[in-house]
């Protein structure tokens, strides 16, 4: 039975298991807005002692905790701005992620939003692992400095909003306001300083994990390799053969003459038309949707698949074998490859799905440097990739080699849930640090834009007038964002 019935049936009994705790206790429920507050006393002890005894360590740690608050905010503005210039600069990076910029953080939103070959399962056990455990570090890590600096914490708790679960530390917040400005941004920034500690600590967990439980068992490629031509130096076009070429006359083409592509390729698990391309003595292929859709763009340069095996023979799924010889990484292909010339028959196995075998009879190319090497015609996310798609799966697979399979010795289906649960609460508590240090009011990061501005104009009203333009700037990016994807899209 799949393991997303246990998991949804797991979320069932959460629910039912909530609803029963909180209308026994409701005495200590609150209700803030959308949010229900169950209030206690847990670990307000353990904050003071460690606030308490730990107070000069804290008092020097508050520092690194600032300068990583500015690091934060001035990393999470340039990301969305990044974000925004891709979208309008380069607008088929929807073809590759069609969802949008901003999506919930909801068990199972990478089926919804298709975006699974950028994500591992989201379940609802990871979830409410992960979001405790983020959560927790973080509210804490605020009271802790907050006592250190004589804050008076007046309860700990969870915060529901829904199914959902956080967590919360209620300090004297009329203390807070008169605290000098940088012990504020101290206590403000403490909760993102102790998610970046918990990610790091995480990842060295994760990195131990592979090494004794996974091996290597493969290759993996995430698309057939690519190169530019100019649009004057076409010669034909499936069977069209073109003189005194410039982009207006192949659009004509296109549209008049109903060119179509001469060769049928599987792309992406779809069957796919394209037109051979020629140009400078050299083959290309290109679907005619891609060819109107960059000459449409841009008039004099084209990007297009080099003519070569792997994408000739749709080759698909992790490499495991070369002619019998098994293929662990990246540098094994690299070895095997070498050892033969162009023209030369292999036979390559792939595993597809985790589970199907595939076996392709293929004839190598010559590689585009002209070298007399043997040549596939694949492509890989590695560490000197550059490029949108490149940083995305950087970003994602931080602890793992992305051209890389990896397999468990032992126990496979435990062996991935922990794996996968390891990656989730890493990337949330990134992804929390950055979100959080967002110079907007609600958060973190908005009174301590405020504070930052205060302390240099020296007048609340100003500081006041400033910080809201800036709200106002962050809301209009994110609007941005998304008007950009909504127009890329189409």
């Amino acid at each position: 039975m799949s393991f997303v019935f246990y998991d949804l049936t797991f979320l069932v009994v959460f629910c039912l298991f909530l609803i029963f705790f909180l209308r026994k206790r409701r005495k200590n429920l609150k209700r803030e807005g959308l949010l229900y507050l169950y209030k206690t006393k847990i670990g307000i002890k353990f904050i003071g002692y460690i606030g308490k005894k730990y107070k000069k360590t804290l008092g020097v740690l508050q520092y690194v905790s600032i300068a990583l608050g500015y690091v934060l905010m001035v990393g999470v503005f340039l990301m969305l701005l990044k974000v925004v210039y891709t979208y309008l600069k380069s607008p088929e990076i929807t073809e590759v992620i069609k969802a949008p910029p901003l999506v919930p953080l909801i068990p199972y939103f990478p089926n919804i939003f298709g975006v699974q070959s950028f994500f591992p399962p989201f379940y609802f056990a990871y979830f409410i692992i992960s979001i405790l455990i983020v959560a927790t570090v973080h509210e804490f890590s605020h009271g802790i400095f907050a006592k250190a600096k004589g804050l008076k914490i007046k309860s700990t708790g969870f915060a529901f909003l829904g199914p959902f679960i956080g967590a919360f530390v209620e300090q004297d917040e009329k203390q807070m306001f008169k605290k000098p400005k940088i012990a504020q941004m101290g206590i403000l920034s403490a909760g993102v300083f102790a998610n970046v500690i918990t990610a790091g600590i995480f990842i060295l967990l994760a990195w131990g994990f592979l090494s004794l439980t996974f091996v290597q068992a493969g290759m993996v490629f995430n698309g057939y390799a690519l190169t530019s031509i100019n649009v004057s130096s076409i010669e034909s076009i499936g069977n069209y053969n073109i003189e005194n070429v410039n982009a207006d006359k192949i659009l004509d083409l296109i549209e008049n003459e109903k060119m179509e592509g001469n060769f049928s390729v599987s792309l992406d698990g779809k069957s796919i038309n394209l037109a051979e391309i020629k140009a400078d003595g050299g083959a290309y292929l290109l679907s005619i949707e891609d060819l109107k859709a960059q000459l449409e763009i841009e008039k004099s340069i084209l990007v297009v698949y080099g003519d070569f095996p792997a994408i000739r023979n749709s080759l698909r799924g992790t490499i495991i074998e070369l002619n019998g010889v098994k293929i662990r990484n990246q540098e094994d292909l690299s070895k095997e490859l070498v050892k033969y010339k162009p023209e030369e028959e292999v036979v390559i196995k792939t595993k597809f799905n985790d589970t199907a075998i595939l076996t392709y009879n293929l004839r190598l190319a010559e590689s585009p440097n002209g070298n007399d090497k043997a040549f596939l015609g694949i492509s890989s996310v590695n560490s000197n990739a550059m490029g949108f798609r490149s940083l995305i799966y950087k970003f994602f697979n931080f602890f793992e080699e992305p051209s890389t399979a990896l397999e468990p010795k032992f126990n496979g289906d435990l062996m991935t849930f922990i794996k996968d649960l390891l990656w989730w609460i890493i990337i949330i508590n990134f992804l929390v640090a950055l979100f959080n240090m967002l110079p907007v009011g609600m958060l973190d990061g908005g009174r301590f834009f405020y504070l930052t501005i205060l302390s240099i104009v020296k007048n609340e009203k100003i500081a006041g007038k400033i910080s809201k333009f800036m709200l106002y700037l962050i809301l209009l990016i994110l609007l941005m964002m998304m008007v950009a994807w909504f127009i890329a899209l189409f």
